[in-house]
């Protein structure tokens, strides 16, 4: 790495790489590698400048720079979240402890007029920020700051100004410490944790560490393991499961040639996996920074809170003149700029946001920005898929029903056999059903043609065969099903949901599938229902009888059965235009519709713990009862910003009058409301719920204001 060196003193060594000359994440990776060093004693890295700073062991200097001249950044990788969390709370205190020592040494140390003349120099660039606020047009808490300083430095109040201006550093830290924290929670909740690869050499697989693994190595990845890079298939074949991806339930198949990205899994097979993309770069990591600058996506409240801030700004200013021109006393109109709503509204509410996203990810719940936690809180309305969702998704074949010649087990062999081919959830209940009865199948039909949310078509034996949802066999494929053979199925099937199997255009055998709810699926409904959500609602595509069963089991409010996804679409719609708040809870990529049309969208996550880039919010466990962990959580969310709100009106108000009436002094003013502006904002990093280990139930702490 090419560098200058800018300080050199003995056991203790700068260097200057050059704006850029490594990106922000790899700060902590830098700092790393040189403490891997034997003689570095310390080391700091900032990227800002490409700045390297080193501690190093007496005699040992050459060998520092030449460690530095060695130095490649583009081979190194972005360290885990927990060291750049570690890395976070140390700079904040580092930082906090050098502004509030900065602040008293100079106070203590520096001669007076050389104090002021560093306090004047600092308030111009606030009063040089106000200047170009106001030349684009807009009067905001910027110029508000910038006249409060100005207007002490006027007066010769170089106490006051130095006030202000501390008390603003710290609430500016403050808020890039939440911020910061926020990402590292986020990134460690859904960064693949994978340490260690088999790296393919020649005839062997040898294990590495991941952090030895380079751009062009062909790694071995086998069936369970999770794939750790973006690469290309260059050997073998396997069943991909990219549900973390694209939302897609069933496998793709992967062989060589194809792409495969990092976070998905591989259902079954061997493939090996030449490395396109490490760390930083891949597919999943770009979703990570999507989910970090997706907190821009700001809860209403959020934005009302910053506008509302602004507009607050003239009326500050008007109470200046107005006071100034009553009373003629500058000192009680310069109170009147000491104090204002804007500061502390416009700071609180985007850190009280920022914190409960990141109190939902310590519960397992990736929300995606405020708005979502705002549209949870206002919902009076939630609408599940049933199958991966209510239940399981691990149907279970109960039993065959035959209408023809052929007996059961023909019915279920021969199903089994066009089954097999496509591996959904209720293809592999039946499939392992004959495998149950010891049925052998032989393929004896010709290639078959998967049609999505509907069923599956081949000829067997010459004829057309189908198998399907009762819409695909008797509405799409115009198969007879008469009423007694509906009123038997209806009889025999106990609420399961029925998959029709038709030869040569007419009903063959139906095959009865059972897919039991979640067992804690009971529960979250009621806890929904007494979180408030008074409207619940399941869509399924099984038959009426069966949605039925499942409703009148888990206490749903209304059911709707035989549904296809363009249905899902429209039910959602329907309810927002009666003028209901939805949220939409599903798990595949048959639920899109539906999870884009409603106001807040929730995506199961049960085979994979990285969020789905489609869904507002992703429960990352199976616990369906963090729904209302999360319900609660947005309401106290929303009421901690309330709370704020007249905390913060009536505090600042007595502030002011007491400046008015000459109670209180300039000085104190300002100290007092940028030290209840910090306050209210370090209260506002402080969790709403308590921890999950805390409390099974979920129940929640009572706050104060």
């Amino acid at each position: 790495m090419k560098f200058q060196i800018v300080y050199d003193k003995p056991g203790r060594i700068r260097f200057r790489c050059g704006a850029y000359a490594f990106d922000k994440e790899l700060e902590t990776a830098v700092q790393k590698q040189m403490l891997e060093h034997p003689a570095v004693r310390k080391a700091e890295a900032h990227a800002e400048n490409g700045g390297i700073l080193v501690y190093y062991e007496e005699g040992a200097r050459n060998k520092v720079i030449r460690a530095v001249s060695a130095l490649d950044t583009r081979m190194l990788i972005p360290l885990g979240p927990e060291e750049s969390s570690e890395r976070i709370d140390s700079d904040f205190k580092t930082d906090l402890v050098k502004l509030v020592a900065k602040r008293y040494i100079q106070n203590a140390i520096l001669p007076a007029p050389i104090a002021n003349a560093v306090i004047l120099w600092k308030g111009l660039r606030y009063a040089w920020r106000a200047v170009k606020t106001l030349l684009n047009g807009q009067l905001n808490v910027d110029v508000l700051d910038g006249a409060s300083v100005s207007a002490c430095l006027l007066q010769r109040n170089f106490k006051t100004a130095g006030t202000i201006m501390f008390m603003l550093s710290i609430s500016s830290l403050l808020e890039d410490y939440t911020r910061a924290k926020t990402k590292a929670a986020l990134t460690d909740s859904l960064a693949i944790k994978t340490d260690k690869v088999w790296l393919v050499q020649d005839d062997t697989d040898v294990l590495i560490p991941m952090a030895d693994l380079q751009v062009g190595d062909v790694i071995r990845v086998r069936t369970g393991s999770v794939i750790p890079v973006d690469g290309t298939v260059v050997s073998g074949e396997a069943n991909i499961n990219e549900a973390s991806m694209t939302g897609e339930p069933l496998s793709v198949r992967k062989a060589e040639g194809s792409t495969v990205f990092a976070g998905t899994v591989v259902d079954e097979g061997t493939i090996a996996v030449q490395v396109r993309a490490l760390s930083g770069n891949t597919k999943i990591q770009k979703i990570i920074q999507l989910i970090d600058n997706s907190e821009n996506l700001k809860a209403g409240v959020q934005s009302r809170a910053e506008n509302l801030a602004d507009r607050i700004v003239p009326f500050s200013f008007l109470g200046f003149g107005l006071t100034l021109l009553l009373t003629r006393n500058i000192t009680k109109a310069i109170s009147i700029l000491m104090v204002d709503y804007s500061c502390a509204i416009k700071l609180s509410t985007p850190i009280s946001v920022i914190s409960a996203i990141r109190e939902a990810a310590d519960h397992d719940i990736t929300v995606k920005g405020g708005k979502y936690l705002e549209a949870f809180a206002e919902a009076d309305s939630i609408v599940f898929d049933k199958t991966g969702t209510l239940t399981n998704a691990e149907p279970v074949l109960e039993r065959v029903i035959s209408f023809s010649h052929y007996s059961e087990d023909e019915i279920l062999k021969i199903a089994a056999c066009i089954e097999e081919h496509f591996p959904h959830s209720v293809a592999r209940a039946i499939v392992k059903g004959a495998a149950d009865r010891n049925l052998n199948h032989q393929e004896e039909h010709a290639e078959v043609q998967y049609i999505v949310a509907h069923g599956i078509a081949t000829t067997l034996h010459g004829k057309r065969a189908v198998i399907g949802s009762h819409h695909f066999v008797s509405e799409d494929e115009h198969v007879a099903i008469t009423p007694e053979q509906q009123a038997e199925i209806e009889e025999k099937s106990g609420g399961c949901s029925v998959v029709y199997l038709a030869i040569g255009g007419e009903l063959s055998g139906v095959l009865c599938i059972s897919d039991p709810p979640r067992k804690e699926a009971k529960q979250a409904i009621q806890l929904l229902k007494r979180a408030g959500i008074s409207n619940i609602v399941m869509l399924t595509g099984d038959s009426q009888k069966a949605a039925e069963v499942t409703a009148e089991k888990l206490g749903i409010t209304q059911c709707f059965a035989q549904v296809l996804p363009e249905d899902k679409h429209r039910y959602v719609e329907q309810l927002k235009a009666d003028g209901h708040r939805v949220i939409m809870v599903g798990d595949g990529i048959n639920d899109a519709p539906a999870l884009a049309a409603a106001n807040v969208s929730v995506a199961m996550s049960d085979a994979s713990d990285i969020a789905r880039e489609a869904a507002d919010i992703t429960l990352r466990g199976t616990d369906l009862t963090e729904l209302a962990t999360l319900r609660t959580l947005s309401e106290k969310l929303m009421a901690r910003i309330h709370r704020n709100y007249r905390f913060i009106i009536a505090f600042n108000s007595s502030l002011l009058l007491l400046g008015l009436f000459g109670v209180i002094a300039p000085t104190t003013s300002a100290f007092l409301h940028n030290a209840s502006t910090m306050a209210i904002c370090a209260k506002s990093m402080t969790p709403v719920l308590k921890k999950p280990s805390d409390n099974k139930e979920n129940e929640t702490e009572e706050e104060t204001a």
